[in-house]
């Protein structure tokens, strides 16, 4: 089952989504298109893509710290 089917994301997901978010922008990816790459590459939905980038920029994630 994937994490969208379940749900649930566990932390450690979450912030490798967000770690494979800012590495696609800051290669160049647009934010629309990082996002749609993330969202396919971890079988979630661009919502939850969503979700997890505005929780990583909240709390300092890395490769932000």
């Amino acid at each position: 089952m994937s994490a969208e089917q379940s749900g649930q994301i566990t932390v450690e997901q979450r912030r490798a989504i967000f770690k494979a978010l800012v590495e696609a922008q800051d290669g160049g990816a647009g934010v629309a298109a990082s996002r749609t790459a993330v969202a396919r590459q971890f079988a979630v939905s661009e919502d939850q893509v969503r979700d997890v980038e505005r929780e990583g920029m909240a709390n300092q994630w890395p490769p932000l710290d």
